[in-house]
């Protein structure tokens, strides 16, 4: 695999602001995202080969939330693609200005001037797309290309994004290769809903963010929810971890573990009883089969649980 080792003065300001793994998880930790040392080693030589990195997990672990607290501690753009069925360079990468075109068709004949094609499919006709705009970033850090859920696309547009992982350019007919000066720093992430290529895989380097430990998500969603008590937060971890051990269809991740604890928190509740519980179902199970499990299996064991917790 090729090195793309960013540029000189680029890469001074990542070196000093990330000198080793100890520092960048004390920087992402002031970020409020806490990282284990394995997460973190991945996201320190990703930055330092530097190479993309493939983050897979169960969704809600914090795999966006990674690239965009390393955006924060580098102080540099997100520039997030969210992929979906059938995405396609129009959508990630160019397309041209149609509609603008067409204007500088007419302005040309009615001014009686010559237009030529390379006129027309220039600079100032192209539409930056996510992928564009990260490789174009002028620095003076790399910016950060989020690549998001990228199971969610077809094996061709892994393809397409070959040439992009690899070598931080892509080659643009009408204009030739454009090349990255600052290259991007990559992030892919995955909810696995299917098995990515190889050739991807090949490219990356790779982690499996997994659920944190119980008392590491307390910390992460005090730090997320702030004012929430620390019993509220133990007890809402706790519930979270039944339900994860249960036969819901979509265990709830720490994204709705916050989202269930910033909604008991607006409420007032200072203990989580059956009452809060009905009454916030829906932050943190998001699907109506999965509450009704719930609901059926009865909360007091639940609550049993999250009290143990």
């Amino acid at each position: 695999m090729s090195e793309l080792p960013v540029t000189g003065g680029a890469a001074d300001e990542v070196r000093q602001l990330v000198p080793d793994v100890e520092t960048l998880g004390q920087r992402l930790a002031g970020v409020d995202y806490l990282v284990d040392e394995g997460l973190a080693t991945s996201m320190f030589l990703s930055l330092r080969l530097p190479q993309p990195l493939l983050l897979e997990g169960e969704a809600g672990v914090g795999k966006t939330e990674a690239a965009k607290s390393l955006a924060a501690v580098l102080d540099t753009p997100l520039i997030r693609l969210q992929c979906y069925e059938g995405i396609d360079a129009a959508e990630s990468l160019y397309e041209w200005n149609y509609p603008r075109q067409l204007l500088g068709i007419r302005l040309a004949e009615a001014r009686g001037t010559e237009l030529r094609e390379e006129d027309l499919f220039g600079p100032d006709y192209l539409i930056r797309r996510p992928l564009l705009r990260a490789l174009e970033h002028p620095g003076p850090r790399p910016a950060v290309l989020l690549i998001d859920e990228i199971d969610r696309a077809d094996d061709d547009f892994e393809a397409f994004l070959l040439e992009i992982l690899a070598e931080a350019a892509v080659t643009i007919p009408e204009l030739g290769t454009v090349r990255a000066t600052h290259p991007p720093v990559i992030v892919l992430t995955s909810n696995r809903t299917r098995d990515l290529h190889d050739a991807v895989k090949r490219r990356c380097l790779y982690h499996w963010i997994d659920y944190p430990t119980p008392q590491r998500e307390i910390d992460i969603v005090r730090r997320r929810v702030r004012g929430a008590s620390e019993t509220l937060a133990v007890q809402v971890v706790g519930a979270v971890a039944r339900m994860r051990d249960s036969d819901v269809q979509k265990p709830p991740g720490i994204a709705e573990a916050i989202d269930w604890l910033s909604a008991l928190t607006v409420l007032g509740v200072g203990e989580l009883d059956e009452t809060a519980l009905e009454r916030t179902l829906g932050s943190v199970l998001k699907y109506a089969e999965d509450q009704e499990l719930i609901r059926t299996a009865g909360f007091e064991s639940l609550l049993a649980g999250a009290k143990d917790g």
